[in-house]
């Protein structure tokens, strides 16, 4: 059983990024789960998102260079060791990863985002002023209680 995933080209250019979430974002695409793995010149975002057909005619609509990939989607046990244990059982069977991302649900109808930035202050006032939630330790730990 597979999941599909998109694979987007960024360019490392200033606004790229938010170009590709705008054009998602006003053909009611819902991102479900991201990566973004970049190198000096340019990027690879994948995604799991909720109409990957409507995602992929939206970028292609913008000349973005977009492929679909089939990969697993694995639940594993949220207790410590969980995913040490089916990543052992790959390596067992001789079955190497290429990369691996991560995303949680922990209440329905929310999408947790983990973001690093220069400057964390700085990003926290500004998305606070723009109405997003930043969770803080207590908070995010709170969650899973």
């Amino acid at each position: 059983m597979t999941i599909k995933q998109l694979s987007v080209f960024v360019e490392n250019k200033k606004g790229k990024l938010a170009q590709i979430m705008q054009i998602l974002a006003q053909n009611g695409v819902d991102i479900r789960a991201l990566s973004l793995a970049d190198t000096t010149d340019y990027g690879i975002l994948r995604m799991i998102v909720n109409d990957t057909a409507k995602a992929v005619a939206a970028l292609q609509a913008e000349h973005c260079v977009v492929s679909v990939n089939e990969v697993l989607g694995v639940a594993v046990d949220d207790t410590p060791g969980g995913f040490a244990a089916a990543v052992q059982a790959l390596s067992d069977n001789e079955v190497n990863l290429e990369y691996v991302y991560a995303f949680i649900t922990p209440q329905k109808g929310y999408a947790y985002v983990v973001m690093r930035v220069t400057d964390n202050d700085a990003a926290t006032k500004i998305l606070q002023n723009a109405g997003v939630k930043v969770l803080d330790d207590e908070e995010l730990h709170a969650m899973f209680r």
